[in-house]
């Protein structure tokens, strides 16, 4: 039997694993029918939808009991890779939708672990189930809207959006400026400042309806590439969102994140796999048709010559190492029972998200070298390829300030040992 795509990166999949990875490789040919036309256009292509919700995917990582396929993180990260060789921008906005799950699951867990008090559990609960209900049962794809253009030296992620409190529910208003589907989601899960808080205590969670009076969006994206994302970002003006489409107790949030595994909400592994999947789908385009092609004079395959072997093998070298660092970082963050703390996954993340990103580019780059001229064609995998991966050097955050938080916590925790054994 054929290996799976996903079984390039994860090696030992369960039979459970297989099986939903199965339903991934089953829908990569659509993607790819349509990727071309898709980043030509700078249009989602809403077919690929159909294909996601007729698979179960859209609750991969959603319980059974709530419809969903029951995966973890595991499964997500096998998804994305596979999904980002057919196409990128698919990946990422699958990528987004399943992030979503985690305003259900660590929501969840926290009530495990007796985080809220008797008062709150019912409209945690209740919030809870919605999420998750909707994507397994309902099948149901979210936009999930966090980011926004307002930068903040100190936080990765400044919200500026505000909740205001009014009869029967809020009234939001800001600029979201970066979350996959716009127009294209069912609903959109928007993250927003509670009016009269100024820190992560009064960060909410609201369902906020596309359709919805004031909703709005933003300028056509148009970027160099993942064009196919829909990646605009919406605006939000007196927008009304009732109580029950709305997780608005203070300090919900913070609550919920120390339950996450790793950073933030602790599946960032997964949006990085995308594009190490990019990176494997544009290094297997290049060599199967570097030996496809001759050499005229002597029919040798063009991947024989000196310099197409050195381009190759510094491929393979650098797709192996960026495969290398998110298979340890997967590990990190799926391993059960936990071996190693919040903090040490976390500035493990810090440095391999740059790893990943950094090495994948150099493939893509490596691969247009190979090319030569033909690999410049816009609609070719190559330069698409390229073009996407530029993406993975800036989301989130690149690698020099990775680097930097890494080594801040590596020297903050020596500094804390080596003064905390003389107090």
């Amino acid at each position: 039997m054929r290996p799976l795509t996903a079984e390039a990166f994860i090696e030992d999949f369960t039979p459970a694993e297989k099986e939903r990875a199965a339903r991934v490789e089953a829908i990569l040919p659509g993607l790819r029918e349509r990727v071309v036309e898709a980043d030509k256009k700078g249009q989602f292509a809403i077919d690929n939808l159909d294909l996601f919700r007729e698979a179960g995917l859209t609750g991969l990582v959603v319980p059974e009991e709530f419809g969903g396929l029951g995966g973890g993180l595991r499964d997500l990260v096998a998804a994305t890779f596979a999904l980002g060789t057919a196409c990128p921008s698919t990946a990422l906005c699958f990528f987004f939708h399943c992030s979503s799950s985690s305003r259900g699951l660590l929501a969840l867990e926290a009530l495990e672990q007796g985080l809220f008090s008797t008062e709150e559990k019912a409209e945690v609960r209740a919030f809870a189930h919605k999420v998750l209900h909707r994507m397994g049962h309902e099948r149901k794809w979210f936009g999930n809207f966090a980011s926004e253009s307002v930068k903040s030296e100190k936080a990765l992620i400044t919200i500026s959006t505000k909740a205001r409190r009014v009869s029967g529910g809020y009234l939001l208003d800001g600029v979201k400026s970066f979350g996959c589907s716009t127009g294209v989601a069912d609903y959109y899960l928007v993250t927003a400042q509670l009016e009269g808080h100024s820190d992560a205590r009064g960060l909410a969670t609201f369902f906020v309806d596309p359709q919805a009076a004031g909703v709005g969006q933003r300028t056509q994206w148009d970027a160099i590439g993942m064009r196919a994302t829909a990646t605009h970002g919406i605006t939000l003006d007196q927008v009304f969102v009732a109580d029950s489409e709305s997780l608005a107790l203070p300090a919900a949030f913070t609550r919920m994140m120390q339950v996450s595994r790793g950073s933030f909400v602790g599946n960032q592994v997964a949006g990085t796999a995308v594009y190490l999947g990019a990176a494997h789908g544009v290094y297997h385009n290049t060599l199967d048709t570097l030996l496809s092609r001759k050499f005229e004079d002597t029919g040798r395959s063009i991947a024989d010559s000196p310099l197409h072997r050195e381009l190759i093998g510094k491929m393979a070298m650098n797709l192996e190492t960026a495969t290398l660092w998110l298979r340890r970082q997967l590990q990190l963050e799926s391993e059960d029972p936990p071996r190693h703390s919040k903090a040490e996954v976390v500035k493990n993340w810090r440095l391999c998200k740059g790893v990943v990103a950094d090495m994948a580019f150099a493939v893509a780059v490596d691969a247009l070298k190979a090319m030569g001229t033909s690999g410049t064609h816009n609609s070719g995998a190559t330069a698409r390829g390229l073009r996407d991966l530029t993406m993975g050097l800036v989301q989130a955050f690149p690698s020099e300030r990775g680097r930097l938080e890494a080594a801040e916590m590596i020297v903050s925790n020596k500094q804390a040992t080596l003064f905390g054994s003389n107090a």
